[in-house]
C-alpha cells in the first residue's frame, strides 16, 4: 500500500512528538525513593529563616532534615539540598528524605543531617514552591548561576554557624555534601569548588553549566587549576535543553548536556573522583530522582563499616535512636 508524502511525514510527526512526550516516562521512583514500612522516619524541622549579609535584603527559608538515628553525643555527616522545596516535596520527583530515611535504616548511607535551603528572596517576594522555584521573582538566578564565591559564603559562613550551634555536625569536610538540579546543581558545585575546605561532595542533576551567568566556563577551570579535593557525581539527559536560540542558530555555551559533558571530561582528564550518567530525557528531575539512591551510595561510599563478624550492631538495622538523643546539642 503506497501512502502519499503528506500521510507520512504525518506519520513521522506524530511518532516524533509522541517520543518527546515520552522521554521521561521510563524514569520511576523505586522503594528507595519511597516511604518504607518498619523505616523509622527522620523529622523536618522548619521552615526556619537564615538572614543574608552576603546579598542584603534578602534571606533564606530552610528546612533540617534530622534522621530517627541522629544521637547529639555522636558527629553527623551532613548533605545539603539547594531548592530545598522541590528536593523534600514528598510528592515530586526526588523525595530526597524517603531516600535517607531507607539508606540511613540499611547502614548504606551514614547518619546525616539534611538540609534543604531555598533561593534567598527579599520580604516582598514569593517563597519559592515545587510549581515554582523563583527563577522570575526571586535572587535565584543571581545566587546560582553566576561562577563566583558569594553563593558559597551564604553556605559555608552564615547556614554552617548556625548549623553547627544546633547540631553536632562533623568538621571533616570528606563528611560533607552538597546537591542540586538545574541552576542549583552549578550552585553545588560553585559551593565545593571555591570551598573544598567544607564541602567535597557534589550531586549535580541537568546541571545548569552554560552561559546564563558565565556558568560555562567550568571545564576550562577545573583544566587550569590544581585538583581539589572534590568527588561529584552528575546525571544529565541528551534530550536536556540543547542551545538553540529562538532564532535557530546553535549556541554550544547554551547546551546542557554539551556543557554537562565538556565538564565531566575535564574532571577526568583531571583525575577528580567522578562518576555520570547520560541518560535520555528532558530538562528536568525524573531521572536524577529514580538514581539519586545510587547517587547518594556512590557519593557516600566510604562511610565507617565494621566487617567484624560478631559485630551484630553493624550487621543489623539502624534503629532509632533512644529518646531524647536527637535533640539539639546544648552549647557549652
Amino acid at each position: 500500500m503506497k501512502r502519499t508524502f503528506a500521510a507520512t511525514l504525518a506519520i513521522f510527526l506524530l511518532g516524533t512528538n509522541a517520543s518527546a512526550q515520552g522521554l521521561d516516562s521510563f524514569y520511576k521512583l523505586g522503594p528507595d525513593s519511597l516511604e518504607q514500612e518498619g523505616v523509622p522516619h527522620g523529622k523536618l524541622v522548619g521552615p526556619l529563616t537564615l538572614p543574608c549579609q552576603v546579598y542584603p535584603g534578602t534571606a533564606h527559608t530552610y528546612w533540617v532534615y534530622v534522621p530517627a538515628q541522629y544521637n547529639a553525643a555522636k558527629p553527623a555527616s551532613l548533605m545539603i539540598f539547594n531548592d530545598g522545596q522541590a528536593f523534600k516535596y514528598d510528592k515530586g520527583d526526588i523525595r530526597a528524605q524517603n531516600v535517607m530515611d531507607n539508606l540511613i535504616h540499611r547502614r548504606e548511607l551514614p547518619v546525616m543531617i539534611g538540609v534543604f535551603i531555598n533561593p534567598g528572596k527579599t520580604p516582598q517576594q514569593p517563597e519559592p514552591n515545587p510549581m515554582n522555584w523563583g527563577d522570575k521573582d526571586t535572587n535565584r538566578p543571581t545566587e546560582y548561576n553566576t561562577p563566583n564565591d558569594k553563593y558559597a559564603k551564604v553556605i559555608c559562613d552564615e547556614l554552617m554557624p548556625v548549623l553547627h550551634k544546633e547540631y553536632n555536625i562533623s568538621k571533616n569536610p570528606d563528611h560533607h555534601g552538597i546537591g542540586g538540579a538545574s541552576s542549583g546543581a552549578i550552585a553545588a558545585w560553585s559551593v565545593a569548588w571555591e570551598r573544598p575546605d567544607q564541602f567535597r561532595k557534589v550531586l549535580s542533576i541537568v546541571g545548569s553549566f552554560v552561559n546564563l551567568r558565565g556558568g560555562h566556563v567550568y571545564p576550562e577551570r577545573v583544566l587550569a587549576a590544581e585538583k581539589k579535593p572534590i568527588r561529584a557525581f552528575f546525571q544529565d539527559g541528551r534530550n536536556d535543553n540543547r542551545g538553540n536560540n529562538k532564532g535557530g542558530k546553535y549556541d554550544p555555551n547554551r547546551d546542557w548536556f554539551y556543557q554537562n559533558v565538556r565538564l565531566v571530561e575535564a574532571l577526568t582528564k583531571k583525575g577528580y573522583e567522578v562518576n555520570y550518567a547520560w541518560g535520555i530525557g528532558l530538562h528536568g528531575q525524573k531521572q536524577g530522582g529514580a538514581i539519586m539512591p545510587e547517587m547518594m551510595r556512590w557519593l557516600w561510599r566510604d562511610h565507617g563499616v565494621s566487617v567484624d563478624v560478631n559485630d551484630n550492631v553493624e550487621r543489623a538495622f539502624n534503629k532509632g535512636a533512644t529518646k531524647g538523643s536527637d535533640e539539639p546539642k546544648k552549647n557549652k
